[in-house]
């Protein structure tokens, strides 16, 4: 199992920041740093709190960092074209030298696409458009005389340069409960299949659920990864003072979170998330986007790189 890095760009994360989180990953051994794609604070509750562009960012950070993978989880089809997300995708892949990955949804947000004017059609249509975009991004990466004509989208002789350096092309996630469309459309384009704040039972369900899809489709199961809170201390103390920090961050008690931590987090000292994280690799995770709320505290990214990581890789 791997520990990588999810960082929720949409809470007033600033450029040095971003700067900063990279090279902390780099330095402690965190092998991949992924951010949300949002424009705009979800709860609702704090619209000062800043996102600088999701492709954007990484392309920027592409250039200054050399190791750490850097990808979305998850870029919503309706903020974007497929043929401008393939573009952007393409060009982080080459001004990194081929460290990016793609992590695509339906998009959900209501509210974030009324105020940025996005089109927020009916879940069915965000779904048609989804594998649209898919069938898109995939060919535009491979294909050197494209042509396509959907629903939604029409391409012709489409000869996308340059390709990838990733070949075939970057890895692309898919994400969700794992429910009959989001499974089967992974197990035709995805190579890895992601699900948010899974209890144990979750991740047995939602991974027997792909491995069916996958079957049906004719190839081998999707490797599973996860994305949950993460909030390790070295000890009690530690840890109490980090849970601290997000529950100021979430307008929530620490004590509470210690004591009932929300579904699916992974909380507690290095010895007992070390038994929580193999608990969910033994019942087949592949690797798990650690959600760093405090994003400023780099200790944490020292904590999970250099002690954490090594006890479940």
């Amino acid at each position: 199992m791997d520990l990588c890095l999810m960082i929720e760009g949409q809470e007033d994360v600033s450029w040095a920041q971003w700067v900063a989180v990279a090279r902390a990953c780099e330095e402690h051994g965190v092998p991949a740093l992924f951010r949300s794609d949002h424009y705009m604070n979800l709860d609702g509750q704090h619209p000062e709190r800043a996102s600088l562009d999701a492709w954007g960012t990484i392309c920027a950070l592409a250039a200054v960092t050399t190791r750490v993978r850097l990808g979305t989880m998850v870029s919503p089809a309706t903020f974007r074209h497929p043929s401008e997300l393939a573009k952007l995708v393409v060009t982080a892949d080459n001004v990194s030298g081929g460290r990016v990955e793609l992590g695509l949804g339906a998009g959900w947000h209501e509210r974030e696409h009324e105020a940025h004017g996005f089109p927020f059609p009916p879940t069915g249509t965000r779904m048609h458009v989804l594998e649209e975009q898919l069938e898109i991004v995939l060919g535009s990466w491979t294909e050197d005389d494209f042509n396509f004509k959907g629903r939604h989208y029409t391409l012709s002789h489409l000869d996308a340069q340059p390709k990838p350096v990733q070949r075939p092309h970057p890895p692309l996630i898919m994400g969700g409960l794992a429910g009959p469309r989001s499974a089967a459309l992974a197990a035709r384009f995805a190579d890895e299949y992601n699900t948010v704040f899974p209890t144990l039972d979750d991740v047995r369900e939602r991974r027997g659920r792909i491995a069916a899809a996958c079957e049906r489709a004719g190839r081998e199961p999707l490797p599973l990864s996860i994305m949950t809170g993460v909030v390790v201390g070295a000890d009690r103390s530690e840890l109490r003072e980090r849970l601290g920090r997000v529950a100021a961050k979430q307008g929530s008690d620490a004590d509470a979170l210690l004591r009932e931590p929300p579904s699916g987090w992974i909380v507690g000292t290095v010895d007992e998330a070390t038994d929580q994280l193999a608990a969910l690799r033994d019942a087949g995770v592949k690797r798990v986007m650690c959600q760093h709320l405090v994003h400023d505290d780099l200790d944490a990214v020292a904590l999970i790189g250099r002690e954490l990581a090594p006890r479940v890789r």
